[in-house]
């Protein structure tokens, strides 16, 4: 079965973690949809061009499986910032869906808008102050519940393989991670 994933980018965003999330995603089969909250096109955090499916608007009334947030600043400032992805933000984890951020987005948007509140989590090292549960924030993933946690650029693989993982089952990760050499 096909699942939903909604990939939000904007200028600023960290390109190792969005393009390895969106890639690992899709070599599972996902319908992965990149959204950007400002333009279609942006510029990624060191200059690399990415061209956006659509705008967050066109998301609001969508529903997914996986809603997953690359870090990168100011990127995750921008997405922080972001009206519509904080309801569909919310909403995901409402539903009880899965949700989930890496780098700078766990704590610059997920803890910022309480989608962090009484959750273990993980995030950058320089970002780690801004965390209220910090038990396990020297782990690559935290995975609490419905919320999926990594830390960096790094991770970004690892992180990618445990959403596939959430999302299709270990059979699957390990079959999507096989070719890669992983």
């Amino acid at each position: 079965m096909t699942k939903k994933v909604l990939v939000p980018i904007a200028d600023g965003t960290e390109e190792i973690e969005a393009v390895c999330i969106i890639d690992v995603l899709r070599r599972a089969g996902a319908a992965v949809t990149v959204a950007s909250v400002g333009e279609l096109q942006i510029t990624a955090s060191r200059g690399v061009k990415l061209v956006a499916d659509k705008l967050i608007g066109d998301c609001v009334d969508e529903t997914y499986d996986l809603v997953v947030l690359p870090g990168g600043m100011p990127g995750a400032e921008h997405l922080r910032d972001s009206k519509e992805l904080v309801k569909i933000l919310k909403d995901q984890k409402n539903r009880g869906s899965l949700y989930g951020a890496i780098c700078a987005a766990p704590a610059v948007v997920l803890q910022h808008h309480g989608l962090l509140d009484q959750c273990q989590a993980t995030c950058h090292p320089s970002f780690v102050s801004h965390l209220e549960n910090i038990d396990l924030v020297e782990s690559r993933v935290v995975v609490d519940g419905t919320c999926v946690t990594s830390r960096g650029p790094g991770t970004a693989l690892e992180f990618a393989l445990k959403l596939v993982e959430l999302l299709y089952g270990e059979d699957k990760a390990r079959e999507v991670a096989a070719p890669m050499v992983v």
